[in-house]
């Protein structure tokens, strides 16, 4: 039988991996992964097409399928590879956005039995405490590290917010959580998001 690896790869969805063989041997039998999506727009953008099927070939292999809805990262902003900062948005502008993004994903994964399902990080995210937050995940964190990352290299020069500062900090700890809540071992996305997805292999390494 044809491991689900070798078919993403022949068709191009792989970029990056943090270690092929364990990968490989992981989709040997049935795993939980998720793709994480901010709400921005009232719509997902051809971009995201490509990790949708992603999805749609790894659902189809048998594999349990988390999409997350970024309803608290929306509210930061992902920085990644943007000159300027994203627009602020509010709960309620993420939450209209965010019914028609669940709607449009409702037509490639299918959501019955438990095969995939649609998670918020808004609803742990905005539950956090700022000093334990920083204490307990901030720590694990190095200043250097991130303003060397290729994603920031640009904003630097035209200004980076610390609010936006945090985005990969958010994104890491969904990681973590879902990795203890929901056994969720595995993480993917668009090449732009390559800091982020290590960021959190790291936390919870």
């Amino acid at each position: 039988m044809t491991n689900v690896y070798d078919t993403l790869a022949e068709r191009g969805f792989i970029h990056s991996v943090t270690d092929e063989g364990a990968l490989r041997t992981a989709l040997e039998r049935p795993l939980t992964l998720y793709c994480g999506y901010d709400p921005t727009a009232p719509s997902l953008q051809v971009g995201n097409l490509a990790t949708i099927m992603l999805l749609v070939h790894l659902q189809r292999a048998g594999n349990r399928v988390i999409a997350l809805m970024g309803g608290g990262t929306t509210m930061i902003g992902d920085p990644s590879f943007r000159t300027t900062s994203r627009p602020m948005l509010t709960r309620e502008e993420i939450a209209y956005n965010q019914q028609f993004i669940q709607e449009q994903l409702g037509r490639f994964l299918d959501f019955s039995g438990g095969r995939a399902l649609m998670l918020n990080n808004a609803d742990w995210l905005l539950e956090l405490h700022y000093i334990e937050f920083l204490r307990d995940i901030g720590r694990h964190f190095s200043v250097n590290e991130m303003l060397a990352a290729e994603a920031y290299k640009v904003r630097l020069e035209t200004g980076l917010s610390f609010l936006e500062f945090n985005y990969r900090l958010l994104q890491a700890y969904d990681y973590l959580y879902l990795y203890k809540h929901y056994d969720n071992i595995l993480q993917v996305g668009g090449s732009d998001q390559w800091g982020n997805i290590t960021a959190g292999v790291d936390l919870i390494r």
